[in-house]
């Protein structure tokens, strides 16, 4: 470990405590981090609980002063920098205190970045797709022999991987728009737009302030920048149109950069034939256009990426990658009913993308944590394909209005075993029970991969927990 003074850290920041707020992974590796650099980390959060008390025993053993239960605002007031875990609201206490006595706010990844001067990274954002894209993008800087690994919203803080031996060379990062808006020195090798749609309307007071911290990737953009955009989504073009750099750009509809050429059923990239579609084995164009957006992302970065080896490499390593748990992902086929997991679908048009791919009748379980956008836009694709849909949680009476005239709809409540009973009782064999919530979990569930995995055991079980 590097201490601190080795590091491109601001001199203002260094001057006295840093506070970290919340203490989930991120917020945990990047208090252990600074403190293993040698400063001074005051890290705090709301929450109690076992795991909680368990953290912050480790990081108390590193000479981190520890707060669970509550935060210091007076403290955090006086920090000279406060470190924000992306899963607290921008309105919390401590965010209000911090701005009022003028203290800067970065996100984890920038503290990850400073700590990680010489790092090679492809950061990638938009609002759908990042994920995939994020894992993509490693697997295929991995098959190039590149000591990679993945990173930031996709699940593994950067400044987990800061405090290995030996961190990586690559890295694949998943930026969400939280963590954009308080990210100032991002400055990827090659950065990835996946596309925009509105999105996180509970945290957002609009769409344009949304798409405005999407923009944020580009702050730092250069004539040497590197930039991969959607050639499929108007409002990416608009955002990206006077951008400088290099702008290279993906489409499953026309002749691009990279595209899905209809003819020959290939996939190809900056003018190579990289793969068969059927080669392949991820489900719908969005998957194409990942494959697309990660491919041509990992070229642009390095020329040896385009060596006629490198693109035999590739195109081994794409018709090797699996959907990853929790995105379309097929939990199996029970009694002539097949069962999908989608929970990491937490907004409409992600929704809606996984409804495109349903061929057979699909009961649609739908609902969680309302984020602010009309339900409106799923009734064309529920007229062709659904047989019904399951409206629970928070958000199941504001389902039910905007999609009552479209398809039969149940409203349920906060049991999501009932949901699971209804869904079997409905579903009838050579059916589809797709779970897409176009919500968030958080009044039901710790997170979407939580809900995903009940529905995987409920599903796999054949009856409801008792």
């Amino acid at each position: 470990m590097s201490h601190v003074s080795d590091l491109a850290m601001q001199a203002d920041w260094v001057r006295g405590e840093i506070a970290v707020v919340g203490l989930a992974r991120s917020g945990r590796a990047a208090a252990r981090l600074m403190a293993r650099g040698g400063l001074s980390v005051y890290a705090s959060d709301s929450g109690s609980s076992p795991e909680l008390e368990a953290t912050a025993a480790e990081l108390r053993a590193d000479d981190v002063g520890v707060e669970i239960g509550g935060h210091d605002l007076e403290r955090i007031g006086r920090a000279s920098l406060v470190v924000a875990s992306p899963g607290v609201p921008p309105n919390a206490p401590p965010f209000v205190a911090a701005r009022a006595a003028g203290v800067q706010i970065v996100s984890e990844i920038e503290i990850g970045l400073r700590f990680l001067p010489r790092l090679k990274y492809i950061a990638i954002t938009g609002t759908n797709g990042k994920t995939t894209t994020t894992a993509l993008t490693g697997h295929l800087l991995r098959s190039l022999g590149r000591r990679a690994a993945t990173a930031g919203n996709i699940g593994t803080p950067l400044t987990e991987l800061a405090l290995a031996k030996a961190p990586p060379e690559w890295v694949a990062l998943e930026v969400s728009s939280f963590q954009l808006h308080d990210t100032p020195s991002i400055d990827p090798r090659v950065g990835v737009l996946t596309n925009l749609s509105a999105n996180h309307l509970d945290r957002y007071a609009s769409v344009a302030e949304y798409y405005g911290d999407k923009a944020l990737m580009f702050q730092n953009a250069t004539p040497a920048s590197n930039w991969v955009t959607n050639a499929d989504d108007a409002d990416v073009q608009a955002m990206t149109r006077a951008i400088a750099g290099l702008q290279c750009r993906f489409s499953v509809r026309e002749r691009s950069d990279a595209f899905l050429d209809r003819d020959s059923e290939q996939l190809v990239v900056l003018g190579h034939p990289l793969l068969p579609r059927h080669a392949l084995p991820l489900l719908g164009d969005h998957n194409v256009a990942n494959a697309l957006t990660a491919s041509l992302a990992v070229m642009l970065a390095e020329v040896a990426h385009r060596t006629p080896m490198a693109l035999k490499m590739m195109a081994g390593a794409l018709s090797t990658f699996n959907a990853l748990e929790h995105r379309i992902e097929t939990v199996g086929e029970f009694d002539g009913v097949t069962w999908i997991n989608d929970s990491k679908s937490t907004n409409v048009a992600s929704t809606l993308v996984a409804l495109r791919g349903m061929s057979r009748p699909t009961v649609l379980l739908l609902g969680g944590k309302h984020k602010g956008e009309p339900y409106t836009d799923l009734g064309p694709e529920l007229a062709r394909t659904g047989r019904a849909v399951i409206a629970y949680g928070e958000a199941a009476g504001l389902i039910e209005a905007d999609l009552e005239n479209v398809v039969p709809i149940t409203r349920l409540g906060s049991s999501f075993d009932d949901v699971m009973a209804t869904a079997r009782r409905l579903a009838q064999p050579g059916d589809v029970v797709l779970l897409s919530p176009a919500c968030s979990s958080y009044d039901m569930f710790d997170n979407y991969e939580h809900r995903g995995e009940v529905f995987k055991q409920l599903a796999a079980a054949g009856a409801t927990r008792r």
